[in-house]
């Protein structure tokens, strides 16, 4: 089992390495093949793992495979940790990669740089298994710097379209604020604790609780520093409040990118990284409750804003937004199997949203915002189909008398239940829930929104005319798939320099190659939810976790969950069904309504479209403000006092005092006889004032 494991783990390694290296030598179909094919067999060596743990018995175990960082006290070793964490992670990862990589086949079709498009995924997916295997901080922080990088790279794939560059580095940018929180948190455990191996810190925690640290006059909590130091780099990664503007601009790269790196892996190793830390965060209470409140904003401001976008992707994205904050509230109060539970179940459904959208795209020939659809579900049936199994899974639809639903209704549920139940000792538990009770309505809402405006209100592609926005305008030149049968000059004649399709729009449903991939996602959106609830967070979950996550004697949330009154069962259900029933009414039985309310705007529905206004106020307080202090060093401190004082000023004064000095060399004997006999009369003046005195 160890050497199959570290084969799982390094084979998309091997992919990326043949496709990236050898790509162009090798051609397109064998670089798809190499990494698709890799991937797959981690994708089996993952579920062989998981189906060990959860139904053969298998223990925790770790391989350490080589040294990596040694320096004094500060040891790291290169090693693959197999716990109930890390093999929930290992199929989340491999799986979703691994159908990424296969419908990337026809969407990427008409690429011709395939083999770094294929290059780039698997070392994502290589940096995302390093990161959830690791059984220290250094592994961990090295499989997270991947990650940043992968992004990086896979947001401006297309690196010749502005928007997509200018994207990948505010990703960039904004991913390494986060970051500097996590390594300050990593020098702060190591401070206190001597170590950075998960074996040998997690049992010293408790032994510290109430430990503080006196800096300017105050004294604080130890644990609670570390913790909150840390949660800043998952705010980062994870997009939370704050540092969450990346990930909307991200929707410019491709979009299996999207459903790969911004639904189900990358943007969750926040949540992992809180739940793997859960010996730490028991022990510090401030930071927990941080944690809750962060993840409860941004679940409503992600909804709220998520309300009024147009552009297919950034939907699904501020959605996903909003549902990584359900999962780092219930985190938050205690609840972390639940939290692990959301973002397992969500990894299948939000997958399925983007590649869904994918297809929508590629069949509306690029395409993206939704205003120019409409009618599409006698068109692209399977998409259609997919995504309405999608959408029931992230409303959380679901009867909870009789414990059916798709998958969300049992993990979205069990983070409320837990969030009540920890509300009855914790005010921010109570927040938590009324916030993300009211947030689930607005998905249901936006959710549904998205399928009416796409598949069933009056086609507008129909006049033939119909343009891309403004925001995507060039998409069409750079998003160069279409059908295998379409050639490159064929599919050019239909776009003008403007991005804008001319002649009949008639959308077609993608090749099977992508709507395989959707198809198995379909039976996870489906199936996960009823078919793990007990050995996530039901009263199995003590033999599933086996101590990978860690819960306190005070913490009794998941317990608790179980035994909520009633109303709040139902709760749920009634706001999704509420969210669900005002959508039919805007986009169904009053078509054309909402969109004659947001072409009126009026302020809120301004503010909610200009997503709060952060990327303003950002560009304005960051990017202008630092781009003010750097004119104030350089034209005033650097050019005005150090060079006009310095280099400047002190070659001006030998300038003028050499041209004053050069005019007293005349080059006559006389000038220099006559200064000699001044020089000798003021010695003379000099010595008689002196001793005649």
């Amino acid at each position: 089992m160890e050497l199959l494991v570290t084969l799982g783990v390094f084979a998309p390694l091997l992919g990326a390495a043949v496709a990236g290296l050898t790509g162009r030598r090798i051609g397109n179909i064998a670089s798809q093949a190499v990494t698709t094919g890799l991937l797959f067999f981690s994708c089996a060596v993952a579920w062989t793992v998981f189906s060990q743990w959860t139904w053969g018995g298998l223990e925790p175990f770790t391989v350490t495979l080589a040294p990596f960082i040694n320096v004094g006290d500060f040891q790291s070793n290169w090693a693959i940790r197999i716990d109930g964490l890390s093999a929930v992670m290992l199929i989340v990862v491999t799986t979703v990669s691994a159908l990424v990589h296969l419908y990337s086949w026809g969407y990427m079709a008409e690429d011709d740089s395939r083999p770094r498009f294929f290059a780039y995924l698997s070392l994502f997916t290589f940096a995302m298994l390093a990161l959830v295997t690791a059984a220290d901080f250094m592994q961990l922080f090295f499989g997270w710097e991947g990650v940043g990088l992968a992004s990086y790279l896979l947001i401006g794939f297309w690196y010749k379209k502005p928007t997509a560059s200018a994207a990948a580095i505010k990703a960039f940018v904004v991913n390494r604020v986060g970051d500097f929180g996590f390594a300050l948190g990593i020098m702060t455990v190591f401070w206190m604790f001597g170590t950075i191996q998960f074996a040998e810190l997690f049992p010293l925690i408790a032994d510290r609780a109430g430990e503080g640290w006196s800096f300017l006059g105050q004294t604080w909590s130890a644990l609670d520093l570390a913790a909150f130091l840390l949660f800043i780099g998952a705010m980062g990664k994870s997009a939370q409040f704050f540092l969450h503007t990346w990930l909307p601009d991200a929707m410019e790269g491709p979009t299996p990118v999207s459903a790969l790196i911004h639904a189900a892996t990358m943007v969750t190793a926040g949540v992992y990284m809180v739940c793997l830390l859960s010996p730490l965060f028991e022990y510090a209470p401030v930071a927990a409750q941080i944690v809750a409140i962060v993840g409860a904003v941004t679940a409503l401001f992600a909804a709220t804003v998520g309300l009024t976008q147009n552009d297919i992707k950034r939907v699904i994205a501020y959605s996903t937004c909003s549902q990584l904050g359900y999962m780092f509230f219930a985190a938050g109060v205690g609840a972390y199997q639940a939290a692990m539970f959301h973002l397992f179940t969500h990894a299948f459904f939000k997958a399925l949203l983007f590649l869904g959208a994918g297809s929508v795209i590629h069949g509306m020939h690029h395409e993206q915002d939704m205003r120019n659809m409409g009618g599409l579900a006698k068109l692209l049936p399977v998409t259609y189909a997919v995504m309405m199994i999608g959408t029931i899974a992230i409303t959380g639809l679901g009867v909870p008398e009789l414990k059916w639903g798709f998958a969300g209704f049992y993990s979205k549920d069990s983070i409320l239940e837990s969030a009540f139940a920890a509300g009855a000792d914790n005010p921010v538990g109570m927040f938590a829930f009324f916030v993300g009770l009211f947030a689930a309505g607005l998905t249901a809402y936006y959710s549904w929104r998205l399928i009416f405006m796409t598949f069933h209100n009056k086609p507008v592609w129909k006049d033939g005319h119909a343009h891309a926005h403004d925001d995507h305008a060039s998409d069409a030149q750079l998003e160069t798939h279409s059908e295998p049968d379409v050639s490159h000059a064929h599919h050019d004649a239909h776009h003008d320099d403007h991005g804008h399709h001319h002649g009949p729009l008639k959308p077609h449903e993608s090749p099977w190659v992508m709507l395989v991939p959707l198809l198995i996602l379909s039976v996870g959106a489906i199936a996960s939810g009823f078919a793990f609830y007990d050995q996530f967070v039901g009263y199995h979950e003590h033999e599933f976790w086996r101590g990978a996550i860690y819960t306190a004697e005070h913490n009794h949330v998941l317990h608790d969950s179980h035994e909520v009154p009633t109303w709040v069962l139902w709760a749920p259900l009634f706001v999704s069904t509420a969210g669900t029933l005002i959508a039919i009414w805007f986009y169904v039985v009053k078509e054309g309504l909402a969109r004659r309310m947001a072409e009126r705007g009026g302020p809120l529905h301004t503010f909610l479209y200009n997503k709060w206004y952060f990327d303003e106020v950002y560009d304005f307080v960051f990017v202008r403000g630092a781009k003010a202090l750097g004119d104030l060093f350089w034209k005033v401190g650097d050019v005005k006092i150090i060079d006009g004082l310095g280099p400047n000023g002190a070659a001006w004064t030998s300038l003028k005092s050499a041209g004053w000095l050069s005019k007293l060399q005349s080059g006559y004997v006389y000038h220099y006889a006559f200064v000699m006999l001044l020089g000798v009369a003021g010695l003379l003046a000099f010595a008689i004032t002196t001793w005649g005195a």
